[in-house]
């Protein structure tokens, strides 16, 4: 079955699909798989029953397409899966305001023209397990790990292959709090994380904490620092987490500064190096938007501007 999704944010904005799929590392993690032409398949839990794998493809007039494979949703279903979609492309976000502020600095006036979403994960729990697959170790383990988390504790899709990831949904809390600590060390070679993933399963699986309803409160309810103060009270959560974390459900205001940022932004400037307090001041200007003017300052380079692209 095939679905349509017009292309654009909630006040009309312009979207960049280019710009969106490849926003960040977390965009190729599974069961998130970008795909040649600037698609992506996705499997997806969207209401009841069993996941569903969905290809995400351009589309004509500023839309995409949606190919849900297997049988046919229900129109409930449907309606279900292309939430889910607009979700992890970040179309239920207003970038309005940051474009209106990004238009009178030239080092990001570019980003107005469709930039700064970026591909999250259909759950916040997904998020928070595997920004903590990212710290302390190279990305090809981040990317092992998610993978054997997915391969082996993922729900599969109808006619989902056996041998691997592919068609299978990220872990429930449940899932994860279920394994033992033997199979995060020795099949997911999660090393110190091991503890960390069990908890972090029973925490959400028991209703200890309602992760998912910091993930969809407004600023008003959970202010950005009052977030960031509840996600480094869970296992494996520190400062860095919390900020990327925040970032990838659409809380801008805290910058990543990391081995990576750091020297990357010291380059992009032309200096050996910045330190933490003049980078932030660099963005302070951008409020509550200054972690994503940050981010796109640095990934610029990663996707041609649209007058260089074919049919940009």
């Amino acid at each position: 079955m095939k679905l349509s999704l017009p292309l654009r944010g909630p006040r009309g904005e312009r979207v960049d699909l280019a710009r969106t799929l490849d926003s960040h590392g977390v965009a190729s993690l599974p069961p998130l798989e970008p795909l040649n032409g600037g698609g992506m398949r996705m499997t997806i839990r969207a209401g009841r029953g069993r996941p569903r794998t969905v290809v995400v493809r351009p589309g004509p007039r500023r839309s995409i397409e949606l190919e849900v494979l297997g049988r046919a949703p229900s129109e409930a279903g449907a309606r279900a899966i292309t939430e889910v979609v607009r979700h992890v492309l970040g179309l239920d976000m207003d970038l309005s305001g940051f474009y209106a502020q990004v238009r009178d600095d030239p080092d990001l006036s570019w980003a107005a023209q469709g930039a700064g979403r970026m591909v999250r994960s259909p759950t916040l729990f997904e998020e928070v397990v595997k920004t903590v697959c990212t710290t302390n170790c190279s990305w090809a383990l981040t990317v092992r790990m998610v993978s054997a988390l997915v391969q082996h504790l993922g729900e599969p899709a109808a006619g989902a292959p056996g041998d691997d990831w592919r068609g299978r949904a990220f872990p429930t809390p449940q899932a994860m709090a279920e394994a033992d600590e033997r199979f995060y060390r020795e099949v997911v070679r999660s090393g110190y994380r091991a503890p960390y993933f069990r908890s972090l399963g029973r925490l959400v699986a028991d209703g200890d904490v309602d992760i998912e309803g910091w993930g969809s409160a407004t600023r008003e309810e959970v202010p950005d620092a009052e977030l960031a103060k509840l996600l480094q009270t869970l296992p494996g959560v520190g400062p860095y987490a919390a900020a990327h974390i925040m970032m990838m459900i659409g809380r801008h205001s805290l910058l990543i500064l990391d081995s990576w940022t750091r020297p990357t932004y010291a380059k992009l400037v032309g200096k050996r190096s910045v330190s933490d307090a003049t980078i932030e001041r660099r963005f302070r200007r951008y409020g509550d938007f200054a972690g994503l003017a940050f981010w796109l300052f640095l990934t610029r380079s990663w996707v041609p501007d649209q007058a260089n692209r074919p049919n940009g």
